[in-house]
């Protein structure tokens, strides 16, 4: 792990955001989680901003777990982001609004295309996997445990999947 470092956050299934908070930021997200591979290219667009480009990898520590993460991240140019879209890779597009909560952020993810509909709130719990404060958001379902809900399963998710799966939520 000389280059990783590791994540630790929750995830949960919202029907979106609360009109009334005004998020810190918003972010339009393109993944493209690279077939066959551990890899993720990612582009990040914001208002008034050169966009950024990375290529990332997200391994799990331990017992297969999704709550501890090893992820490593390189800042690549246009020019090296444009030459690896020609590798194939299932997409993801969505818009990341970020929210401040004291020392605190959140993030409510918002997805577009195959998965619009879709909304899932991400709180980073830091290096040590602090416990977060109670989120202004009404009716959240934890999900982190479950696989189908990485960004990787989430980028070969139908439609017709995602209803299946949203159903047993009782989120539709």
């Amino acid at each position: 792990m000389k280059y990783a470092h590791v994540e630790r956050e929750r995830r949960y299934l919202s029907k979106g955001v609360n009109s009334e908070l005004r998020p810190a930021r918003v972010l339009r997200i393109r993944d493209s989680y690279v077939s066959h591979s551990t890899l993720r290219l990612r582009r990040i667009d914001e208002d008034g901003k050169t966009p950024v480009f990375k290529l990332g990898q997200k391994k799990r520590i331990g017992q297969d777990s999704p709550l501890r993460i090893a992820h490593t991240t390189m800042y690549i140019s246009r020019a090296e982001f444009d030459l690896l879209t020609a590798l194939p890779a299932q997409i993801l597009e969505k818009q990341r609004h970020i929210f401040d909560l004291g020392n605190w952020q959140f993030a409510v993810d918002i997805f577009e295309g195959d998965l619009a509909g879709l909304s899932l709130v991400e709180v980073d719990l830091g290096p040590y996997g602090e416990v977060h404060p109670p989120l202004p958001l009404p009716d959240l379902v934890e999900v982190t445990l479950d696989e189908r809900f990485t960004g990787g399963k989430l980028a070969s998710t139908s439609p017709a999947e995602l209803q299946s799966v949203l159903s047993e939520f009782g989120v539709m």
